[in-house]
């Protein structure tokens, strides 16, 4: 990085912005690539990021229709988390926990990743009964968990309603002590910072139109501005409109595509110092470092692309958070917003080879993209690189929902977050 010294920071100081360096380039795409990455949100620049680490592979263009990491990275609630039931996704989501746990370090950029640990409440004996079994099943595969009584969750969030006068009394909960939270804008930033220093190219408002495919090989993308660019291999992580592109390059995937509503609520004094969420009564909250209450639940019922908000399902989101924390009952909500996640039928999401040689999608990650983002860069760019699917990789293939090798995780994922 470049250092400055007193003098040098006054001066820039003074400067309005014009002689700050450039966090990365503004470059005009070239013609051919190695590698082509179609979405420029977290995924896609970790995607880039690692090629060019770990992989030596840096003539790699990001290609983004807006600007970086304004897509979903932007419209997410940052939990971070890997307690997934089945061993497929709990080795995926762990292999992304130990990487955010040395991010901020490996990017020389502070992603504000936060360890504050999670509580999944059950309210239930079969909820309680649930959490038993994923905990175990967590700790067989090396990752922390412990089940809770309802004294001990009471004894972490003191707010929280646990009497036995709650329409839905707490009768425990999982904890995974190094969950926690991220700033989403500082992970795109950093690994966006990384794939540049690096020599990546990050083309910003620039849509890929169609795909270039001949004898069943791709061998470029089609774009509104710069026309066609050729390349090696394709990756596609565009999120929401996966299934958009599939049909572009002539196959179908497995998605529904459907808006996600979270909300924030005005700057309060800290008082909640972990993330708290419940299935059975479907809502989740942490509390940001600026004081704001982050909100969410499910999925809007409806298919669609809009990012607009309905009002039947935050009413439904703000009862859940203040039948569990009545203390929040008078605060006043900020604002809300609207993404677009792809979901799969089981949960999980498909990280794959396609029907069309050197065509590579990574999409379906449904509500839990975010807490995934370094881990499924680091095995997507792993797979781009070698032409194989990395190992970790290899149970999400697209082809699964043929041979009906699926990955239920609705347990584990039947609250966005």
């Amino acid at each position: 990085m470049q250092q400055y010294s007193g003098f040098g920071l006054l001066k820039h100081s003074l400067s309005h912005h014009e002689n700050w360096q450039r966090v990365w380039r503004n470059p005009t795409p070239k013609k051919k690539y190695d590698v082509i990455i179609v979405g420029g949100g977290g995924h896609g620049l970790a995607t880039a990021y690692y090629l060019a680490k770990e992989h030596n592979i840096t003539n790699v263009a990001v290609i983004e229709k807006g600007y970086l990491g304004g897509g979903n990275t932007a419209r997410n609630t940052t939990i971070v988390r890997s307690n997934y039931l089945w061993d497929e996704a709990a080795h995926l989501y762990e292999h992304a926990m130990k990487l955010w746990e040395g991010l901020s370090q490996d990017l020389n950029y502070n992603v504000m990743f936060s360890q504050r640990g999670c509580l999944n409440l059950g309210h239930t004996l079969q909820d309680m009964r649930d959490i038993e079994r994923r905990v175990n099943a967590n700790r067989l595969n090396g990752i922390d968990g412990e089940v809770l009584d309802a004294k001990q969750v009471n004894e972490i969030v003191p707010i929280l309603d646990c009497s036995d006068n709650a329409r839905y009394p707490v009768m425990g909960a999982s904890w995974q002590p190094r969950a926690g939270v991220a700033r989403h804008d500082a992970v795109a930033w950093g690994f966006a910072r990384g794939a540049d220093m690096r020599g990546v190219d990050l083309i910003q408002q620039t849509e890929v139109t169609d795909f270039i495919i001949e004898d069943g090989t791709v061998v470029g993308v089609k774009t509104d501005r710069y026309g066609d660019i050729k390349a090696d291999r394709v990756g596609c992580v565009v999120a929401g409109h996966s299934s958009v592109m599939a049909a572009k390059a002539g196959f179908e995937l497995p998605l529904e595509s459907h808006p996600l509503q979270a909300l924030v609520s005005e700057p309060i004094k800290p008082i909640l110092d972990t993330v708290v969420m419940s299935n059975h009564v479907h809502g989740y909250a942490s509390q940001s470092d600026k004081g704001d209450l982050v909100i969410g639940a499910g999925i809007d019922s409806y298919t669609g692309y809009g990012q607009r908000g309905s009002y039947p399902t935050i009413e439904h989101t703000v009862q859940a958070i203040v039948e569990m924390f009545p203390i929040f009952s008078r605060v006043r909500m900020n604002r809300q917003w609207g993404g677009i996640v792809d979901t799969c039928p089981d949960a999980c999401p498909i990280i794959s080879k396609t029907p069309v040689k050197n065509l590579f999608f990574n999409c379906g990650w449904g509500t839990g993209g975010f807490k995934a983002t370094p881990g499924s860069g680091n095995v997507f760019a792993a797979s781009l690189a070698k032409g194989e699917m990395h190992e970790i990789a290899e149970p999400f293939s697209m082809f699964r929902f043929h041979n009906g090798a699926l990955i239920d995780e609705h347990g584990a994922a039947g609250v966005a977050h």
